[in-house]
This record gives C-alpha cells, structure tokens and sequence, in this order.
C-alpha cells in the first residue's frame, strides 16, 4: 500500500487532515478534489499533490481514492453519471468511502465500482479533526474480508482502533447507532446543566458531581466546558448531528423500533439548524436549553 497513489475526494476537515496524516508517513498523495475549488488548491500545494479538475481525474490518476462527503445525495453524484469517479476505467482500483450516509448509499456505491471491476470499503469514522490529524481514528470497516486484509496497513497508518464489522452496509449501520447515542448524550447533557442552572446550581461543581456519578459519559469530557463557556468551536456540527440522528431513526422506522429519545434529540438539533445555527459544534445544543440563551425561551414555547 505505500506505494499506492492516493486520491482524496473531498478534502474539508477531516478529508484534509487524513491526507496530511498519509503524507506524512511517505504515502504519495496524488490528486485531491473538493467542490471547493479553492480548499484543494491549498491542500494540494500543501502536500505536493495535484488539485484535479473533476471527480474523473482522481480515478484516473490513484489506485486507492478516499471520498469524505456530505450526504446520501452527495455520495451518489460522485458515484454516478459523466464525469464520475467511476466513468473512467477503475479495474483494479480501491474506493475508500468515509461519509457518514445510509448504509443502502454505501451499498448503492460498492454496487456500482464493483461493476466497473473496483472494490469499495466503507470506513465509518467515530473521531473528530484531531484524530484524522494525528492518525488516531476510531474506524468501523465494512466491505469484503479480502478487501479489508488487502488495505489494513493502509487503514492501521491512520487509526488507533480498527473493528472490521462484516458487510459493507454494516459500518453505516455501526456508525448510525454510535452517533444516535452520542447526540442523546449530548443533548440529556445540555439539559441537565441548562436546568441546574435555572435551580441556581454552580455548572462547574455540577459538571463535576456529574464526572463522578451515572451522569458520568464521553461528552460530558468533551462538550461539558464548552456548554458552560459557550465557546462552539466546530468539531461536529449541530446540523450534521441531526442528519446522523435522521439515518438513525430512518433505520429504527424501517425494522419497527421505536426511538423515542433519538427522535426528539433531531428535532432539538434541528430546530438549532434552522435558527441558522447548525455549524456551530453539537455542544451548541445548550443555547436551547440555558436560561437566558436565545433558544431557550424558543425550547420553552415548541
């Protein structure tokens, strides 16, 4: 593998930083592509690679392509119709698609490089900036065994954890229920400190009663200060939170599960993404559960 070129298929905050991370390990980053023109000018002077034109390039000149996209809609544009990544020949090549999208995109995706002669994995992500930085990602594979043995050093170079999971639809599935608990999390936690609060309750001793008690979670550690200080650095986006929480209650509805908490917890992140507040990070939840917050009152009122 580290003699692969590689291709990265969006390249905003996580797509740039896996690439740098490869960079930095020797690999050869050959073309990168972003809707953003300039966001891949600037990688790709960066790292000596070259900013391609169209999603056909990046096939045609890497063996092994990333893609970090948006959404289910944005995963089948690259995969389909002229100009594609898969409307030039790609026998032989290795699709590693990252977005956080319905496990049938996923499959729609792997569908189509197979009958073009490519193999796919997906690789769902459970990390942040950070992470793809420094090479520590927490990543679910899915696709074939074969595939996946064949790209493990690669997939080692830019993760501490690796869980291979079976089928490729399955690292979606893995992925939706990761984030649905997550953003519960986070929201039940802008609850609880928005309501202590409004008791009169110091949010800092109570973050820390929190810490050593069941309240206890991951984001209390990761989003707990920001929601004190309301410093809403992006690392996940409110609104992303509510199209993950959407796919996983799209799989709920689908198998006749009820989610009650994961439905409300869209709705809130939602309702913060149409108050045009939905890049600020997940931790921004809390501007609609703090008194004295203007999405508190409009929290109160829905």
């Amino acid at each position: 593998m580290k003699d692969s070129r590689i291709g990265f298929v969006g390249v905003g905050r996580m797509g740039a930083n896996m690439a740098r991370r490869l960079a930095d390990l020797g690999y050869k980053i050959s073309s990168v592509y972003d809707r953003h023109a300039p966001s891949a000018h600037a990688l790709a002077i960066e790292l000596g690679a070259t900013a391609v034109e169209s999603l056909a390039d990046v096939s045609a000149a890497s063996d092994v392509i990333f893609t970090v996209v948006t959404d289910d809609a944005a995963m089948h544009g690259i995969f389909t119709g002229d100009g594609s990544l898969l409307s030039v020949p790609v026998d032989g090549k290795l699709f590693i698609n990252c977005a956080t999208v319905s496990p049938a995109s996923h499959e729609e995706a792997a569908a189509a490089a197979k009958a073009g002669g490519a193999d796919t994995l997906a690789a769902s992500m459970a990390s942040s900036i950070t992470q793809a930085r420094q090479g520590t990602l927490y990543l679910m594979i899915g696709g074939g065994q074969a595939v996946f043995d064949r790209a493990k050093e690669l997939l080692d170079d830019i993760s501490s954890s690796l869980k291979y999971v079976g089928p490729v639809g399955n690292a979606a599935k893995v992925k939706a229920l990761v984030n649905m608990v997550m953003n519960i999390n986070t929201a039940g936690l802008a609850e609880g400190l928005g309501l202590g609060v409004a008791l009169g309750l110091d949010p800092v001793l109570l973050k820390e009663i929190f810490s050593q008690t069941g309240a206890n979670s991951r984001v209390l550690e990761t989003d707990g200060d920001d929601m004190i200080s309301r410093e809403h650095d992006v690392f996940f986006s409110a609104s992303h939170a509510a199209k993950d929480s959407g796919i996983a209650n799209a799989l709920a509805h689908s198998v006749n599960i009820g989610v009650p908490l994961s439905e409300a917890t869209q709705a809130q992140y939602q309702r913060l993404t149409d108050m045009g507040l939905g890049e600020l990070d997940k931790s921004g939840v809390a501007e609609l559960t703090f008194p004295d917050r203007g999405g508190a009152n409009l929290n109160q009122k829905s």
